[in-house]
Order: structure tokens, then sequence, then C-alpha cells
């Protein structure tokens, strides 16, 4: 019998917005999502459990299960909400942790030393779920070892046995893409020099200095190439995208965010080349999606990178250090027109939600029933 699952998604933007559509999509279950939009992110973790618990209380949907994503706190939801929601089992599902997150150093929480709040939160809520669900072994195992420094440094009564706790109702199940959806807009390489891909935020966690740095360091050597600059910026342009434009000028082909899926997918089939130098990244969609539509990435041997790509035949993706990422940029763009490694777009299919609303389905029901999610094998070693 299908399941009446209510999806909680303070932040609903981008992959967020884009998971819990997948959820409902594909899912034989009936997925009710209760949302706010995707803006103010540190608010949505204070106050999102707040109103979304008033709309739902104003609401008439029961259901048999509540899914929750990291940016809720799940423990005041389920405390505001307690006389419609006690003895429903609930889960929460981390896309990303704040232990683990990167801060910028810019930002005014860590001059004000007022930063360890929405990991709090990231950690109340794992402890008053029934089960917690992480999208890849790195965002668990990140999030789990930072507990116990965590806890420790709070005064007293650190509570580090709940970490046990946590750990034994956690598993990954990772994220379910619609990558088909690539499909309608293929395109062949246009003629010219190859295309140099960023495809991610325009911000401090994803470390465009060093991506230009590199750039600028293959430029120098004399090696030709162009630059499609996609990705959101949410504040002002970061300097490094304003002194590339600058100095590449209209070698860049596009900058700035793609309107349109169009838009967005055809510069990934046109493009070469994606060389990743995120300081974070938990599970990679953007890197997921431009292999899909044949871009070869050049990733960082760590993060959440080693385990998506797990596959043996694809260590040549892999490099060590900056002056490794240098060379393997530049032999990949001077060797632009050889064929891309099958592998790379077959060890990605798991990830359709084709594949994974099955293994999601089956989760949320062992939830309902009180029993303990089955590991998700992704290839690589536990």
């Amino acid at each position: 019998m299908a399941l009446k699952i209510l999806l909680l998604e303070p932040y609903f933007t981008g992959s967020h917005a884009a998971w819990a559509l997948g959820c409902q999509d594909f899912s034989r279950h009936q997925v009710e999502i209760l949302s706010l939009k995707g803006q103010f992110w540190k608010w949505r973790m204070h106050g999102g459990a707040v109103t979304l618990a008033r709309r739902f209380l104003a609401g008439d949907y029961q259901p048999d299960l509540i899914v929750a994503t990291d940016m809720l706190d799940l423990a005041g939801f389920l405390a505001l909400t307690r006389r419609r929601t006690a003895g429903i089992p609930a889960a929460v599902y981390f896309h990303e942790n704040q232990l683990a997150y990167p801060w910028s150093p810019d930002d005014r929480d860590i001059a004000q030393q007022r930063d360890h709040h929405y990991g709090f939160i990231n950690y109340a809520s794992a402890l008053a779920a029934d089960a917690v669900f992480f999208n890849s072994r790195y965002n668990k195992d990140s999030f789990l070892n930072a507990l116990q420094p965590f806890l420790k440094h709070f005064p007293d009564f650190n509570e580090l046995s709940t970490i046990d706790e946590i750990q034994r109702k956690s598993s990954v199940l990772p994220l379910g893409l619609d990558l088909s959806r690539f499909d309608h807009y293929k395109q062949q390489n246009d003629p010219g020099p190859p295309i140099v891909l960023w495809n991610h935020r325009w911000e401090f966690d994803k470390n465009p200095a060093e991506f230009f740095q590199a750039l600028n360091a293959v430029d120098a050597s004399g090696v030709n190439f162009r630059l499609a600059l996609l990705g959101e910026n949410f504040r002002n342009v970061p300097a490094e995208f304003q002194a590339a434009k600058s100095r590449y000028g209209s070698r860049i082909v596009h900058y700035g965010y793609a309107k349109s899926m169009a838009d967005y997918a055809g510069w990934l089939w046109r493009s070469h080349v994606l060389p990743v130098t995120s300081r974070h990244d938990f599970f990679g969609i953007s890197v997921i999606e431009a292999v899909y539509c044949g871009c070869r990435p050049l990733l960082p041997k760590r993060l959440a990178y080693p385990e998506i790509f797990a596959d043996e035949n694809q260590a040549g993706i892999f490099y060590n250090d900056f002056d490794d990422l240098t060379r393997r940029l530049r032999e990949a763009l001077v060797q632009a027109d050889t064929p891309h490694n099958a592998s790379l777009r077959q060890g990605i299919e798991k990830y359709h939600w084709e594949n994974m609303a099955p293994i999601y389905d089956a989760a949320f029901e062992d939830v309902v029933h009180g029993k303990s999610a089955a590991p998700f094998t992704t290839g690589g070693a536990d």
C-alpha cells in the first residue's frame, strides 16, 4: 500500500528543489511537499520550522512518514506539531552538513563566534529523527566524525553517547537525478578551441581562485581554449570572475547564470573539460551532469568524488595537487578531440531516478515499519 509522505524543504531552490520534486515524481508513494522559498539560508534553518509547522497545522494532510532535509530544525518542527505528529516516524535527509561545511572567512558569524548554531540544528535534527540519510558516505562520515569535537566544545553535559545513537540509525541514500532531461538538448562540439567549463555556484566554497589560477598557468604556457562560466551568484560577482572577464575577453563564450535548461544543457554538451577545485562537495551534481553530457572532469582525490566515481578505470580523472591539476588540464586540452572513456557515463547510470526511486521507496517503508535501512553500495570501499 502506498504511503503518505510529507516532505519538508525550507530551502526550495536548486538541487534541493530538484531532489524534492524527483522524490514526488518518481516515488510510488504519495509525496506532499511543504516548502519555503530558497533564500536567507541561515534564517531558514532557525525559523523555517516555525512557519512550516504553522502551515502544516492549518492543513489536513496526515502523513504516514515525515521526511525533512538538513535545512530544517526537525526537533523544533516535531515539538510545535506534536498534537498531530506524535507517533509519526520522521527521517532527515542530509544534502550537506554544517559541521563539515567550509565557512567563508568573510562571513560575519565567524568574526562574532556564533557559527556553532547551524551545526547544532543538524545535530538536534539527527537526534530527533528515526532515520538519518546522507547523500554520500563522505557526507555521513564527515558529520559523524565531527560530532565528538563539536559536542566537546560545550562546557558540560556533552551527551557524547548520542553519537552512537545517531550512527546506528544513519545510512547512505545517494541523490536521484533526472539526467535523461539533458538528452533533448544534445549538441555536437562546435569548431574552435576546446571549451573549459565552470558550472558551479560563484561562491567561496567552490574555490574559484584555484580554478582560475590553474587556467592562467595553462594559458601562459600557450595552450588555447575558450571558457564557459555558468552557475548562480547570490551576491556581488567575485573578484576572480571579474579578473577572468578582463583577461579572457571574447574567449569567454558564456558568462553568468544560464536562465534556461536549453542554454545550460547546451553548454554542457559543447564543453570539453571540467576542472573542479571545490573546497567541499558532499555529492557533486554539477559534475555528474557535465559528465553525462560528455565533458571530461578533472577532480581532486578527496571529498565525495572518489566515492561517486569509484570505478578503477576512472583513475585518470583524479589529480593529487595543484601542479598535477595544471599538468592534466594542459594534456586534456591538447587531447580534447580524443574519445571519452565510456565507463565515466556508465558509472553514473545508477543515479538515474528510475534506478534510485525503488531504493528510496524501500528505505522510506523501512522507516515506517521500524526497520534499519540497507546500506547503499556505490562501488567504493566502506
